[in-house]
Protein backbone atom coordinates (compact mmCIF):
# COMPACT_ATOMS: atom_id res chain seq x y z
CA UNK A 1 0.00 0.00 0.00
CA UNK A 2 1.52 3.31 -1.08
CA UNK A 3 1.84 6.34 1.17
CA UNK A 4 0.60 9.61 -0.24
CA UNK A 5 0.78 13.25 0.80
CA UNK A 6 -2.50 12.93 2.71
CA UNK A 7 -1.26 10.12 4.99
CA UNK A 8 -0.89 11.48 8.52
CA UNK A 9 1.94 9.78 10.40
CA UNK A 10 2.62 10.01 14.14
CA UNK A 11 6.14 8.90 15.04
CA UNK A 12 5.98 7.39 18.53
CA UNK A 13 9.25 7.85 20.42
CA UNK A 14 10.69 7.99 23.92
CA UNK A 15 8.60 5.72 26.12
CA UNK A 16 8.64 4.93 29.85
CA UNK A 17 11.48 2.38 29.71
CA UNK A 18 15.24 2.44 30.10
CA UNK A 19 15.88 2.94 26.38
CA UNK A 20 14.07 6.26 26.22
CA UNK A 21 17.04 8.36 25.04
CA UNK A 22 17.90 5.93 22.26
CA UNK A 23 14.26 5.87 21.17
CA UNK A 24 14.13 9.66 21.00
CA UNK A 25 17.17 9.62 18.71
CA UNK A 26 15.50 7.04 16.43
CA UNK A 27 12.27 9.03 16.41
CA UNK A 28 13.89 12.32 15.49
CA UNK A 29 15.78 10.66 12.61
CA UNK A 30 12.62 9.07 11.17
CA UNK A 31 10.58 12.27 11.51
CA UNK A 32 13.24 14.12 9.54
CA UNK A 33 13.50 11.41 6.87
CA UNK A 34 9.73 11.19 6.29
CA UNK A 35 9.32 14.96 6.26
CA UNK A 36 12.04 15.18 3.62
CA UNK A 37 10.02 12.66 1.61
CA UNK A 38 7.08 15.06 1.72
CA UNK A 39 4.78 13.33 4.20
CA UNK A 40 2.69 14.81 7.02
CA UNK A 41 4.63 13.74 10.11
CA UNK A 42 4.34 14.64 13.78
CA UNK A 43 6.69 13.38 16.49
CA UNK A 44 4.95 12.17 19.66
CA UNK A 45 7.06 12.00 22.83
CA UNK A 46 5.52 9.11 24.78
CA UNK A 47 6.08 9.41 28.53
CA UNK A 48 3.57 6.88 29.87
CA UNK A 49 1.31 4.06 28.67
CA UNK A 50 -1.62 6.24 27.55
CA UNK A 51 -0.12 8.44 24.82
CA UNK A 52 -2.29 11.00 23.04
CA UNK A 53 -2.08 10.85 19.26
CA UNK A 54 -2.77 13.80 16.97
CA UNK A 55 -6.35 13.78 15.72
CA UNK A 56 -6.74 12.00 12.40
CA UNK A 57 -3.57 9.90 12.67
CA UNK A 58 -3.53 7.30 9.88
CA UNK A 59 -0.38 5.46 10.98
CA UNK A 60 1.61 5.30 14.20
CA UNK A 61 5.29 4.69 13.41
CA UNK A 62 6.45 2.80 16.49
CA UNK A 63 10.01 3.60 17.53
CA UNK A 64 9.75 2.94 21.27
CA UNK A 65 12.52 0.48 22.06
CA UNK A 66 12.06 -1.97 24.91
CA UNK A 67 9.33 -1.54 27.52
CA UNK A 68 5.85 -0.67 26.20
CA UNK A 69 6.89 -0.23 22.57
CA UNK A 70 8.43 -3.62 21.97
CA UNK A 71 6.53 -5.85 24.39
CA UNK A 72 3.06 -5.60 22.85
CA UNK A 73 1.75 -2.85 25.15
CA UNK A 74 1.68 -0.01 22.62
CA UNK A 75 0.39 -2.34 19.92
CA UNK A 76 -2.55 -3.39 22.08
CA UNK A 77 -3.28 0.24 22.99
CA UNK A 78 -3.25 1.36 19.36
CA UNK A 79 -5.49 -1.52 18.30
CA UNK A 80 -7.94 -0.39 20.96
CA UNK A 81 -7.96 3.05 19.33
CA UNK A 82 -8.33 1.57 15.86
CA UNK A 83 -5.04 3.11 14.71
CA UNK A 84 -2.74 1.16 12.40
CA UNK A 85 0.93 0.94 13.39
CA UNK A 86 4.30 -0.20 12.06
CA UNK A 87 6.07 -3.46 12.66
CA UNK A 88 5.21 -6.50 14.74
CA UNK A 89 1.74 -7.11 16.15
CA UNK A 90 0.71 -7.83 19.74
CA UNK A 91 1.37 -11.58 19.83
CA UNK A 92 4.68 -11.57 17.95
CA UNK A 93 5.92 -8.56 19.96
CA UNK A 94 5.16 -10.32 23.26
CA UNK A 95 6.84 -13.50 22.07
CA UNK A 96 9.98 -11.90 20.64
CA UNK A 97 10.42 -9.59 23.65
CA UNK A 98 10.44 -12.48 26.12
CA UNK A 99 13.82 -14.18 25.71
CA UNK A 100 12.68 -17.33 27.53
CA UNK A 101 9.60 -17.78 25.33
CA UNK A 102 11.66 -16.94 22.23
CA UNK A 103 14.15 -19.62 23.16
CA UNK A 104 11.35 -22.20 23.48
CA UNK A 105 10.02 -21.14 20.08
CA UNK A 106 13.47 -21.40 18.47
CA UNK A 107 13.94 -24.91 19.82
CA UNK A 108 10.48 -25.96 18.61
CA UNK A 109 11.24 -24.72 15.08
CA UNK A 110 14.81 -25.99 14.80
CA UNK A 111 16.45 -22.55 15.02
CA UNK A 112 20.05 -22.96 16.27
CA UNK A 113 20.43 -21.23 19.65
CA UNK A 114 22.66 -21.60 22.74
CA UNK A 115 21.72 -24.05 25.51
CA UNK A 116 19.91 -22.45 28.42
CA UNK A 117 18.03 -22.88 31.68
CA UNK A 118 15.77 -20.66 33.76
CA UNK A 119 16.31 -19.74 37.40
CA UNK A 120 13.60 -18.48 39.76
CA UNK A 121 15.08 -15.89 42.11
CA UNK A 122 11.79 -14.78 43.66
CA UNK A 123 12.82 -16.34 46.97
CA UNK A 124 16.41 -15.14 46.76
CA UNK A 125 19.27 -15.69 44.33
CA UNK A 126 19.74 -19.32 43.32
CA UNK A 127 22.76 -20.41 41.28
CA UNK A 128 22.08 -22.30 38.05
CA UNK A 129 23.04 -25.86 37.32
CA UNK A 130 24.90 -24.72 34.19
CA UNK A 131 28.66 -24.42 34.59
CA UNK A 132 30.55 -21.26 33.68
CA UNK A 133 30.96 -19.56 31.34
CA UNK A 134 27.38 -18.43 30.93
CA UNK A 135 25.31 -15.30 30.35
CA UNK A 136 22.66 -14.06 32.79
CA UNK A 137 19.70 -12.31 31.16
CA UNK A 138 16.52 -10.73 32.50
CA UNK A 139 14.11 -12.18 29.91
CA UNK A 140 11.97 -9.10 29.28
CA UNK A 141 14.38 -6.20 28.83
CA UNK A 142 15.82 -4.81 25.63
CA UNK A 143 19.23 -3.57 24.47
CA UNK A 144 21.34 -5.69 26.86
CA UNK A 145 19.73 -4.11 29.95
CA UNK A 146 20.61 -6.15 33.04
CA UNK A 147 22.75 -8.70 31.19
CA UNK A 148 26.00 -10.00 32.68
CA UNK A 149 28.61 -12.41 31.29
CA UNK A 150 29.95 -14.80 33.95
CA UNK A 151 33.29 -16.45 33.19
CA UNK A 152 34.33 -17.56 36.70
CA UNK A 153 32.19 -19.02 39.48
CA UNK A 154 33.05 -16.22 41.90
CA UNK A 155 31.23 -13.70 39.66
CA UNK A 156 27.98 -15.68 39.43
CA UNK A 157 26.17 -14.55 42.59
CA UNK A 158 26.75 -10.84 41.93
CA UNK A 159 25.65 -11.22 38.30
CA UNK A 160 22.40 -12.91 39.31
CA UNK A 161 21.74 -10.33 42.03
CA UNK A 162 22.19 -7.55 39.49
CA UNK A 163 19.94 -9.20 36.88
CA UNK A 164 17.32 -9.95 39.55
CA UNK A 165 16.84 -6.20 40.00
CA UNK A 166 15.10 -6.30 36.60
CA UNK A 167 13.33 -9.67 36.82
CA UNK A 168 12.99 -12.48 39.36
CA UNK A 169 12.92 -15.16 36.67
CA UNK A 170 16.22 -15.21 34.82
CA UNK A 171 17.45 -16.85 31.63
CA UNK A 172 20.87 -18.47 31.97
CA UNK A 173 22.41 -19.04 28.58
CA UNK A 174 25.52 -20.94 27.54
CA UNK A 175 28.31 -18.50 26.62
CA UNK A 176 29.25 -19.06 22.99
CA UNK A 177 32.62 -17.75 21.88
CA UNK A 178 32.16 -16.36 18.42
CA UNK A 179 31.74 -13.44 16.08
CA UNK A 180 28.88 -11.08 16.93
CA UNK A 181 26.65 -10.57 13.91
CA UNK A 182 23.24 -9.10 13.20
CA UNK A 183 20.90 -9.45 10.23
CA UNK A 184 18.06 -7.18 9.14
CA UNK A 185 14.94 -8.83 7.75
CA UNK A 186 12.35 -6.79 5.83
CA UNK A 187 9.27 -8.45 4.32
CA UNK A 188 11.13 -11.74 3.94
CA UNK A 189 14.25 -10.13 2.43
CA UNK A 190 17.48 -10.54 4.38
CA UNK A 191 19.96 -7.68 4.28
CA UNK A 192 23.77 -8.04 4.28
CA UNK A 193 25.25 -9.21 7.58
CA UNK A 194 26.68 -6.63 9.99
CA UNK A 195 29.59 -7.61 12.26
CA UNK A 196 29.88 -6.00 15.69
CA UNK A 197 33.27 -5.55 17.36
CA UNK A 198 33.06 -4.22 20.93
CA UNK A 199 36.15 -2.43 22.32
CA UNK A 200 38.87 -4.87 23.38
CA UNK A 201 38.11 -6.35 26.76
CA UNK A 202 34.45 -5.29 26.63
CA UNK A 203 31.28 -6.98 25.45
CA UNK A 204 28.30 -5.63 23.57
CA UNK A 205 26.33 -3.89 26.33
CA UNK A 206 24.48 -0.55 26.60
CA UNK A 207 27.71 1.42 27.06
CA UNK A 208 29.48 -0.05 24.03
CA UNK A 209 26.31 0.18 21.89
CA UNK A 210 25.63 3.80 22.83
CA UNK A 211 28.84 5.42 24.14
CA UNK A 212 27.19 8.87 23.93
CA UNK A 213 24.81 7.82 26.75
CA UNK A 214 27.66 7.24 29.21
CA UNK A 215 30.19 9.78 27.97
CA UNK A 216 32.57 7.16 26.59
CA UNK A 217 34.86 8.33 23.81
CA UNK A 218 34.50 5.20 21.71
CA UNK A 219 32.09 2.33 21.38
CA UNK A 220 31.70 -0.77 19.26
CA UNK A 221 32.88 -0.84 15.66
CA UNK A 222 30.76 -2.20 12.81
CA UNK A 223 31.54 -3.79 9.45
CA UNK A 224 28.90 -4.17 6.75
CA UNK A 225 28.91 -6.38 4.83
CA UNK A 226 30.72 -8.53 7.41
CA UNK A 227 33.94 -10.19 6.28
CA UNK A 228 32.41 -13.63 5.81
CA UNK A 229 32.71 -16.24 3.11
CA UNK A 230 29.61 -16.50 0.90
CA UNK A 231 28.75 -19.78 2.64
CA UNK A 232 29.11 -18.27 6.13
CA UNK A 233 26.94 -15.29 5.14
CA UNK A 234 24.29 -17.63 3.74
CA UNK A 235 24.23 -19.76 6.90
CA UNK A 236 23.88 -16.71 9.16
CA UNK A 237 21.18 -15.12 6.99
CA UNK A 238 19.21 -18.36 6.83
CA UNK A 239 19.32 -18.72 10.63
CA UNK A 240 18.14 -15.13 11.04
CA UNK A 241 15.29 -15.51 8.57
CA UNK A 242 14.22 -18.78 10.21
CA UNK A 243 14.14 -17.09 13.63
CA UNK A 244 12.11 -14.15 12.26
CA UNK A 245 9.60 -16.56 10.71
CA UNK A 246 9.42 -18.84 13.77
CA UNK A 247 8.40 -15.89 15.94
CA UNK A 248 5.76 -14.81 13.41
CA UNK A 249 7.16 -11.28 13.23
CA UNK A 250 5.34 -8.97 10.84
CA UNK A 251 7.15 -6.57 8.47
CA UNK A 252 10.69 -6.30 9.85
CA UNK A 253 13.19 -7.18 12.55
CA UNK A 254 16.90 -7.34 13.28
CA UNK A 255 18.16 -10.75 14.44
CA UNK A 256 21.33 -11.17 16.53
CA UNK A 257 23.47 -14.22 15.71
CA UNK A 258 26.78 -15.58 16.98
CA UNK A 259 29.02 -17.52 14.59
CA UNK A 260 31.47 -19.87 16.32
CA UNK A 261 34.90 -20.91 15.09
CA UNK A 262 33.46 -24.05 13.47
CA UNK A 263 31.03 -22.00 11.37
CA UNK A 264 27.98 -22.79 13.47
CA UNK A 265 25.33 -20.05 13.91
CA UNK A 266 23.59 -19.43 17.24
CA UNK A 267 20.57 -17.12 17.26
CA UNK A 268 20.31 -15.00 20.41
CA UNK A 269 17.20 -12.90 19.85
CA UNK A 270 15.11 -10.92 17.38
CA UNK A 271 14.62 -7.20 17.88
CA UNK A 272 11.22 -6.05 16.64
CA UNK A 273 11.93 -2.31 17.08
CA UNK A 274 15.61 -1.98 16.16
CA UNK A 275 17.44 1.34 16.26
CA UNK A 276 16.54 3.70 13.43
CA UNK A 277 19.04 6.51 13.41
CA UNK A 278 20.95 6.93 10.18
CA UNK A 279 23.95 5.17 11.77
CA UNK A 280 21.97 2.30 13.38
CA UNK A 281 22.58 -1.27 12.29
CA UNK A 282 19.36 -1.96 10.35
CA UNK A 283 19.74 1.21 8.23
CA UNK A 284 23.44 0.35 7.79
CA UNK A 285 22.53 -3.08 6.41
CA UNK A 286 19.77 -1.62 4.23
CA UNK A 287 22.22 0.90 2.76
CA UNK A 288 24.58 -1.95 1.87
CA UNK A 289 21.65 -3.49 -0.02
CA UNK A 290 21.04 -0.22 -1.88
CA UNK A 291 18.12 1.01 0.24
CA UNK A 292 18.51 4.59 1.54
CA UNK A 293 17.43 5.56 5.04
CA UNK A 294 14.46 7.52 3.76
CA UNK A 295 13.36 4.71 1.47
CA UNK A 296 13.69 2.22 4.35
CA UNK A 297 11.35 4.34 6.49
CA UNK A 298 8.82 4.56 3.66
CA UNK A 299 8.97 0.81 2.97
CA UNK A 300 8.38 -0.01 6.65
CA UNK A 301 5.40 2.34 6.70
CA UNK A 302 3.88 1.01 3.47
CA UNK A 303 4.37 -2.64 4.35
CA UNK A 304 2.81 -2.03 7.77
CA UNK A 305 -0.22 -0.28 6.30
CA UNK A 306 -0.71 -3.15 3.87
CA UNK A 307 -0.39 -5.72 6.67
CA UNK A 308 -3.19 -4.06 8.66
CA UNK A 309 -5.82 -3.22 6.02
Amino acid sequence: MKLDGATRIAVMMGGPGKERDVSLASGRAVVKALQEKGFQVVGVDVEDTIPVLPEGTDLAFNLIHGTFGEDGGLQRYLEGLGVRYTGAGVASSELAFDKTRSKECFLAHGVPTPRSETVDCSGGVRLPEMKVPFVVKPPREGSSVGIRVVKVESEAKAALEYAAEFSKDLLIEEFVEGRELTVGVLDGEVFPVVEIAPPEGDWYDMETKYPWLSGKATGSQYTCPADLTPEEARIVQEAAKKAHSALGIEVYSRVDVLLNSLGGPYVLEANTIPGMTETSLLPMAAAAAGVSFGDLCVRIAELSLAARL
